[in-house]
């Protein structure tokens, strides 16, 4: 059955046309286009699939320094095309900077572009770049979107080259899920390319133009869903070739030679990581899989994130190792360090030293140093015969009457850290407010996209005094002995602080009764705590009493605020 996008409510569909990432739009932008920011595309490769013919109405006369609603101040035009601009701009009210896109209220694609804006608001997912406003106001339609000035596109870092095995992996990654999480509530982006896909300074992947983008040009899909995996497959192969897999050069990419058709990058470039370049392939070619792939194709995001569910994990590189520099012996000569001697030509001969302890009071230090090396070696060859037999009566002391038990098979060995399983939680409330007790099961659920997060606190990062700490007690089943926690956190940044102790249960009435065990601060993702003390306890607090600080999203504002991915423990 076929599927029908929700990208462009009330766009006009043109049956037809190619696959959406086939073949290269003809629209241009403005020369300003080079922003890091823009939201639409100078060099297309994808997006002519539907697309209807563009209003006659001419684009409203903008310049920097216009206000809307007498507070988005316009900063510098992105882009000008097809009867919209889009543009850099200024929130006055909250002082931070945002997108605008602007067209007439007229234009023949202004109530899909609402319609699709409010949707994607709607969605409120913090991997996609939030729709912030979509107004209609003095014979214009605008939609202000959040500005992500640490964020760096994909077609500035594929110029470069190609991406790291592991950084290909997480951008495919939490792009997929993104786009499985919009595409569940109806919501398909259509015009998925290098230019829409961020990293930030964090190292996290987020989305633009989600719904919006589509819209804005008229673009629709009989098979949203597979139109847009077609094109998570087309950013994992540029990722790896710094190719475009299309025979048309796109995004500064060069594409795929005449009439060899698509080929596995792993043919491509050496190097390639095998799992990667089939992936890539499955996701590209989902009308089925080619003749030297085995594997059934992903025709939609939710297939492609089981398909990478089923690879193995790729871990992070190790940091380089960088040997320090030979040690460079000086000479020293007559007051100066490696210098040549000036004056002549003729190299003077350079004296030796006398031998070292040749003279009378060296021979004396000698004979003294050496009596009392000889007095402690006996010294102490004493005292470890001594030592010995004692231990020897001993030993046969205790040979009648010691016993053995099971655990001396094991001939002292340390046995392994053992997964502990999570049976219940319960967000614990110290002072205040709670946070979100509704999500805490998130946190060990097994899935990394979703979350329990914090509210958005003014100072920071210390929590103190305003709330002693936020966090959740985690039931074990019965009293185990926990020698390490790794928690999964959403923002990175200066600096999140966590802190984890053994509580007396579910619901402890106060800090005083826990007990505390290890203690780390991070500024990654991941934070992994090692337990300073053996205690046994069914409860365990996560405790979080430092916050980094981030911008804002569809939850809380900008300001001192953290999340938990998923918490396991070991012992």
């Amino acid at each position: 059955m076929a599927e029908r996008s929700t990208a462009a409510v009330d766009v006009a569909d043109n049956s037809g046309d190619e696959p959406l990432t086939a073949k290269a739009d003809q629209s241009t932008a403005d020369g300003v286009a080079q922003n890091p920011e823009r939201d639409t595309d100078s060099n297309e490769a994808q997006g002519s699939g539907g697309t209807e013919e563009a209003g006659r109405t001419a684009p409203p006369e903008l310049h920097s320094g216009h206000k809307l609603a007498r507070r988005y101040r316009l900063e510098e035009c992105v882009t000008r095309l097809d009867g919209f601009s889009s543009w850099r701009a200024v929130d006055e009210k909250l002082r931070r900077a945002v997108g605008v896109h602007i067209l007439p209220a007229d234009h023949t694609r202004a109530r899909s572009v609402l319609a699709a804006a409010r949707s994607s608001a709607l969605l409120g997912d913090p991997r996609f770049v939030q729709v912030l406003d979509a107004v209609e106001e003095n014979d214009l339609v605008y939609v202000v979107h959040e500005w992500l000035p640490d964020a760096t596109e994909l077609t500035a870092l594929l110029a470069a080259g190609p991406l790291e095995v592991h950084e290909a992996y997480q951008m495919v990654s939490q792009v997929a899920a993104a786009m499985a999480a919009a595409h569940r509530e109806g919501l398909a982006h259509l015009r998925l390319n290098p230019n829409a896909v961020l990293r930030t300074s964090s190292g996290q992947w987020r989305i633009r133009g989600l719904a919006v983008n589509a819209a804005l040009r008229g673009v629709s899909s009989e098979t949203p869903q597979r139109t847009d995996t077609e094109a998570i497959g087309a950013l994992l192969y540029a990722a790896l070739t710094q190719r475009w897999p299309y025979e048309d050069d796109a995004y500064g990419l060069s594409g795929l030679p005449k009439d060899v058709g698509l080929i596995a990058p792993d043919q491509v470039r050496a190097g390639v990581h095998r799992g990667l370049s089939e992936l890539a392939m499955r996701a590209l070619a989902n009308d089925g899989a080619t003749a030297s792939r085995h594997e059934a194709a992903c025709t939609t995001p939710e297939e492609l994130v089981k398909a990478i569910g089923e690879m193995p994990r790729i871990r992070p590189p190790e940091p380089a190792f960088t040997a320090p520099p030979e040690y460079q012996r000086t000479t020293y000569q007559q007051g100066t360090y490696g210098r040549p001697p000036t004056g002549s030509g003729v190299t003077q001969p350079v004296p030796s030293p006398p031998p070292p302890l040749q003279s009378r009071t060296g021979k004396a230090l000698k004979w003294a140093v050496s009596a009392l090396l000889i007095a402690a070696l006996g010294l102490g060859s004493w005292q470890l015969a001594d030592a010995l037999m004692d231990q020897g009566n001993k030993s046969d002391d205790t040979t009648h009457t010691k016993t053995t038990d099971g655990n001396d098979k094991n001939g002292g060995k340390i046995k392994p850290l053992k997964s502990l399983t999570v049976q219940d939680a319960k967000e614990y409330v110290a002072k205040g407010d709670a946070q979100h007790p509704g999500d805490v099961g998130k946190t060990y659920d097994g899935n990394t996209s979703t979350y329990w997060r914090t509210s958005s606190f003014l100072g920071g990062p210390v929590l103190a005094p305003y709330k002693p700490g936020v966090g959740i007690v985690y039931d074990l089943g019965s009293a185990r002995d926990v020698s390490t926690a790794t928690i999964g956190l959403y923002y990175g940044g200066d600096h999140t602080t966590v802190k984890l102790y053994a509580a007396d249960s579910l619901a402890p009435v106060s800090m005083d009764s826990m007990t505390e065990i290890g203690e780390v601060t991070t500024t990654g993702t991941t934070a992994t705590l090692k337990a300073t003390k053996s205690v046994k306890s069914q409860y365990v607090l996560v405790w979080l009493t430092a916050l980094p600080h981030a911008a804002g999203d569809q939850y809380s504002g900008a300001g001192y605020k953290q999340a938990i991915t998923d918490v396991k423990f070991m012992g």
